[in-house]
């Protein structure tokens, strides 16, 4: 039964409520008890009743029918409970863009940008290694007409605004003319940049203007939302996928280590500091046999983070240095060393960094100016010892975010330090 009552009421409300169809049933069945050799009395009784029911409803007035009720509007004082539970839910990942905007989303109007978004869960499946949740693209009429917002679970994370019908030009430093155009300020990075008309684009690019539309705009916006915070995309429901996905080819590592040696929820810990620091899991297998071997000795997520980024320092470092096998590095002083070791404490969740505030500042503010300096060219890295490696990354993820922190396990022997 497709409604909320007992079978037997369906049924005899959908055979009375379809009159026709008990009129051609009679005249079928009366035909039938017609034919010789056939039983006539069992088709003829059949044939009366069918057309009895036909005749009294064919004959009823307009808007007696007995079919299937439908809901009556409801009325003041009467109306049932209303469903609120699909509002509960949340969309992990949601990009909302004001209606002048609408054009770069709609195929019919030439827009491209939702085969861009495809393309980019395609690269972080392939450069990350995990699966990007679908991105769900809405008009909002609540914001400004040319503005966009970034959500994730319903938390706005990243907003920006464009200029309808214009292109963004950036100087990366080798401009050799100005052309004209609206200042404003890059929304990924915060750079300066101008708004150009369509017209300036060519001349602009010939001047050395990094000249990019609205579309790659937000898309390059979008990419760079979905790294920093990639690790509150993954979920248990996520890790579960991964794991369910390597099971047929790595039976013996995933059986071992998920639920016997580590909780998923443990996984899941160590997946998310990863990915919070930009760290590939493609290579998942690895990542679960070392935290099978290393399971026994401890279960904090923080020591088994650092045992599979030793295992993947290869991968780490390729990255750093684009393959090219030299990595330029800041070191600490020893004494910086010795301090940042002795404020270590141990608390219910694990080691901890307890330092005075003002020290902590003074910190981060000597590490700042020092990589600001020059030194190292693209992402910034200071090498420290394995001990404090974690706890410094997280004193200064928040003011340096782009700063790698890398421990001496983690270089191989086929890297040479530039210091």
């Amino acid at each position: 039964a497709g409604s909320e009552t007992d079978l037997a009421g369906a049924v005899k409300r959908q055979f009375a409520g379809h009159h026709r169809a008990m009129a051609i049933t009679g005249a079928t069945l009366l035909g039938l008890g017609l034919i010789p050799g056939m039983p006539k009395m069992p088709f003829l009784l059949l044939a009366a009743i069918a057309g009895t029911v036909a005749y009294i409803g064919l004959k009823a007035p307009a808007g007696a029918s007995t079919a299937e009720p439908t809901a009556a509007p409801p009325s003041a004082g009467t109306s049932g409970p209303e469903k609120v539970e699909k509002l509960l839910a949340l969309d992990p990942l949601e990009l909302e863009v004001g209606y002048s905007l609408i054009p770069l989303v709609d195929p019919g109007q030439g827009g491209d940008l939702l085969e861009r978004v495809r393309l980019v869960r395609r690269q972080f499946a392939t450069d990350l290694g995990f699966v990007v949740p679908p991105v769900r693209v809405r008009d909002n009429l609540q914001i400004k007409p040319t503005a966009y917002v970034i959500k994730i679970r319903g938390l706005v994370v990243a907003r920006g605004e464009l200029m309808a019908g214009h292109f963004l030009a950036m100087n990366p430093g080798t401009v050799t003319e100005s052309v004209p155009g609206v200042a404003t300020t890059e929304p990924t990075f915060g750079l300066p940049a101008l708004w150009i008309a369509p017209e300036d684009r060519e001349r602009a690019q010939v001047f050395g203007y990094t000249v990019v539309d609205p579309s790659s705009v937000i898309t390059t916006h979008l990419t760079e939302t979905i790294r920093r915070h990639a690790r509150d995309l993954v979920g248990r429901q996520e890790v579960q996928a991964l794991v369910d996905l390597l099971k047929p080819t790595q039976p013996s590592v995933v059986e071992a280590l998920v639920p016997h040696l580590l909780s998923l929820g443990t996984v899941q810990k160590v997946l998310q500091n990863l990915l919070a620091e930009g760290v590939s899991i493609r290579d998942l297998a690895l990542i679960l046999e070392v935290l099978a071997d290393a399971a026994p000795a401890t279960k904090d997520p923080t020591l088994l983070t650092e045992y599979a980024r030793q295992a993947l320092g290869r991968a780490i470092c390729r990255d750093l240095t684009g393959g090219e096998g030299v990595l330029k590095v800041f070191t600490l002083s020893p004494g910086l060393e010795q301090l940042l070791g002795d404020a270590l404490a141990d608390g219910d969740q694990g080691r901890y960094l307890a330092m005075d505030p003002r020290v902590a500042q003074r910190v981060i503010e000597t590490i700042a100016k020092t990589i600001g300096q020059g030194g190292p060219d693209g992402t910034p890295v200071l090498l420290c010892s394995p001990a404090i490696r974690p706890h410094l990354k997280r004193l200064t993820e928040r003011y340096l975010p782009h700063l790698a922190v890398l421990s001496y396990n983690e270089i191989g022997p086929e890297v040479t330090l530039k210091a």
